[in-house]
């Protein structure tokens, strides 16, 4: 069975029988939707090498703690692939931007051999369209190197939004990605997160992230702007000056990753007159990020994709080819809900006699079964 028709639902159709009272009597039939539910997954051992031997026999299946009938899709590798990379170019994602620009080649490889097309989209404040979907390889590196610094904004959950909207116009056959190339916190969006996991849940998504610690960029970056530099041993003032009219005044060649907050202008403007505030600055900045929500992770997580930290530019190579490696070689795992009620459903999955090995999958679905009434005109 394709995968297609895995994630088709199944329309069962009920009628109601009614006597014709007039010629314009309407006939209403009771429709039902039954949910095939698509549970990607992957299966690693301790060393990290992907697992492709079970059979679903194998796995073991709840759905609200009740476990469920599972069917695993055979010969699934071949389905088209339609990715979406969704690249933060506003905030602190504009210092990573010179990493990305030569990547076109590794991006198209995600999708291995079979047929796929991939769609670019930047964000800062706002999410835009930068490349639609295309199988040439040459165009999405153009669109690599075509992206360039965008504002202060960091809306990641409005770029997932729009990331999803375009692979949900997508034909049905097609699998569906997302490379999520981002900070860890989201700056502006519109979008809230209950929205965005609701959708992520109705599309069978699976995302794929590499995020880098805002708090830790922001110290850097305040570094290198605010502190003294050593040089030859000797401690020099930092090559960024204060604006011509003082460290309050309005500067006609700002940062562009500068606050416009007066209170923290006014405390770096102290902190040049006493470093030791400075550098409590920077372990401020770095400790609020670990008290906020890692959204690429998060997402990352409940669509059984990956999360990669984003280092150097050899590190961004070793995470795109391990995600290379794991996108073609996931189990395809399907079952049908009994009487799924409305809202967040919670699932899990596991290996019956396998300890030793790990499963990523997805932790959650949310069905799409209400009865509807649908009225036709009698025969």
């Amino acid at each position: 069975m394709k995968l297609t028709a895995a994630i088709a639902f199944a329309g069962l159709s009920t009628a109601l029988a009614q006597t014709p009272a007039s010629p314009t009597a309407q006939e209403t039939v009771l429709s039902t939707r039954s949910t095939l539910i698509v549970v990607p997954a992957l299966v690693r051992n301790k060393s990290g090498q992907v697992v492709f031997t079970l059979t679903a026999k194998d796995f073991v299946l709840t759905d609200e703690g009740i476990e469920q009938k599972v069917s695993l899709e055979e010969d699934t590798g071949g389905e088209p692939l339609a990715l979406v990379v969704v690249v933060e170019t506003g905030g602190a994602g504009a210092r990573q931007l010179d990493k990305y620009h030569t990547l076109g080649t590794m991006i198209d490889s995600l999708a291995g051999n079979v047929r796929h097309k991939v769609a670019v989209v930047e964000f800062d404040s706002e999410p835009r369209l930068l490349q639609s979907f295309t199988p040439n390889v040459d165009t999405i590196q153009d669109a690599m190197d075509g992206l360039t610094p965008g504002d202060n904004g960091a809306a990641i959950l409005d770029g997932l939004a729009f990331a999803l909207d375009l692979l949900r116009k997508q034909p049905p056959e097609y699998r569906r990605a997302i490379l999520l190339l981002s900070e860890t916190v989201d700056s502006g969006s519109h979008t809230k997160l209950a929205e965005a996991l609701q959708t992520i849940s109705d599309t069978n998504t699976s995302i794929y992230s590499l995020g880098f610690s805002t708090g830790k960029s922001e110290a850097a970056h305040y570094a290198s702007r605010e502190l003294p530099t050593k040089s030859g041993g000797l401690w020099m003032e930092n090559p960024h000056p204060n604006p011509p009219h003082g460290c309050m005044g309005k500067d006609p060649d700002p940062d562009p990753d500068a606050t416009n907050n007066k209170a923290i202008q006014a405390y770096d403007c102290l902190a040049q007159l006493a470093p030791p505030l400075a550098l409590a600055k920077m372990a401020a900045l770095a400790a609020t990020d670990g008290l906020r929500t890692n959204i690429p992770e998060s997402v990352a997580a409940l669509t059984a994709g990956e999360f990669f930290k984003l280092g150097d530019r050899r590190s961004l190579e070793r995470s795109l080819a391990a995600i290379a490696n794991h996108v073609p070689n996931r189990y395809i795992l399907t079952f049908q809900p009994q009487s799924p009620h409305p809202g967040l459903h919670s699932i899990s999955l596991h290996l019956k006699d396998y300890p030793d090995l790990k499963v990523t999958a997805r932790n959650s679905y949310s069905p799409n079964s209400e009865p509807t009434i649908e009225p036709h005109p009698a025969k």
